[in-house]
């Protein structure tokens, strides 16, 4: 029997393992010599920052995102909340409006650009030396926001990203999705001790108003960015476990692949444009980071199709291998049952697991062939999050 069909295997396997196993394995060894980054005390005076909200028709939920937003416990002479409306065609201006008394502000970008291209325009707007963005579709715990601001009591620090806490209906087809937001913040915190991450979450992070003002591309995304732009600062990122937000998952497991197909691309383009933080010898440990937690993660969908190639060719002449094709198969057609489910109708566990796997492998490998055609996504289209409850 040739080695070619083993080869075809082992290749995704051992991406996998080492991007989802022994990656974090190798952080959490190496970090139980470091000690766990102390918490710096309230400053005397705390800094003057901009909270900012990116939006595109957004006029279902922008009230309780604002509301929330002024719910928080930062004092109120010293920060700025400006609503980013990317040329939003509903209420989302209006309702905004009606806040301007409590000293919301409405930045309104005339022609659609998308997110990155609205942050752009809005950048001269912002007032704060930090600027905080968050999102329409999450809840910012009262105390977050001054969790987030010490981090930037250490001056190397440029970026200090929240703790998503996902939430889900425990019956949903998407409930995965919730472990594995888990697992992604405890790697944060691995990589946090060993120096800094490679990304912040774009629902909840901070900047240093230096990073926020960097013109990016419309088709790159600013949370990953700007950990790389404040690497080039000579500054870092940094995951911040006390600054939590409500991250509703994604309503449905075909959502959820539309949302990873954009994400990702958008990530590979970003990638792209850090490309040289990723040389080992000028940059060391971010470099092993950045080539760990995003690059490997990310070729694991490319290469995903070759073990089932290399699983069906063997099962030509072996029962075994026939018996894990037949496996394939059946996970494959549970996850197209998880991606089809009704609406409001409990999915069993294995079925959406199945479907959480399946909706992020098309999700991945649509996004490669996106990259591979360098076709660009500047126009956003926001995540549905279900709804928060009040």
């Amino acid at each position: 029997m040739s080695a070619a069909p083993y080869v075809l295997i082992a290749i995704p396997i051992a991406i996998f393992a080492w991007a989802y196993v022994a990656y974090p394995l190798t952080l959490w060894v190496v970090s139980r010599a470091r000690s766990v980054p102390r918490t710096h005390p309230d400053p005397a005076v705390w800094p003057f920052i901009s909270i900012t909200v990116p939006a595109y028709n957004e006029a279902a939920r922008i009230r309780s995102t604002v509301e929330c937003l002024l719910e928080i416990d930062y004092p109120a002479d010293r920060r700025q909340i400006l609503i980013v409306s990317d040329a939003s065609s509903d209420d989302t201006d209006r309702i905004i409006g009606e806040y301007a008394q409590r000293g919301v502000e409405l930045h309104r970008v005339p022609v659609r650009g998308g997110k990155t291209a609205a942050e752009n325009a809005a950048a001269a707007s912002l007032r704060g030396e930090i600027v905080v963005n968050t999102d329409a579709s999450i809840r910012v715990l009262p105390a977050a926001v001054k969790a987030l601001v010490r981090a930037f009591q250490d001056p190397t620090v440029g970026v200090a990203s929240g703790r998503d806490v996902s939430v889900d209906d425990a019956a949903a087809a998407n409930r995965g999705e919730s472990g594995y937001v888990g697992y992604e913040m405890w790697v944060r915190d691995l990589e946090t001790r060993l120096g800094g991450i490679i990304g912040a979450s774009g629902s909840f992070y901070a900047v240093r108003a230096a990073v926020q003002r960097t013109v990016l591309r419309e088709d790159l995304a600013r949370d990953f960015a700007s950990a790389l732009i404040a690497r080039r600062l000579g500054l870092r990122a940094v995951s911040v476990p006390d600054a939590q937000c409500i991250v509703p998952v994604t309503p449905s497991l075909r959502a959820e692949a539309r949302r990873k197909a954009r994400t990702m691309a958008q990530g590979l383009e970003t990638l792209r444009y850090g490309a040289s933080l990723m040389n080992p010898v000028r940059h060391g440990g971010f470099a092993f980071k950045l080539a760990s937690h995003k690059l490997a993660r990310w070729l694991v969908y490319l290469s995903a199709p070759l073990a089932v190639i290399g699983v069906a060719w063997l099962a030509l002449s072996s029962r075994v291998a026939l018996g894990l094709f037949a496996a394939l198969v059946l996970g494959i057609l549970l996850g197209i049952a998880a991606m089809r489910w009704p609406a409001g109708k409990r999915v069993p566990l294995p079925v959406a697991m199945a479907g959480f796997a399946l909706a992020s492998t098309v999700g991945g490998l649509r996004a490669w062939m996106l990259a591979a055609r360098r076709k660009r996504l500047p126009m956003w289209e926001p995540t549905r999050r279900a709804a928060l409850p009040d």
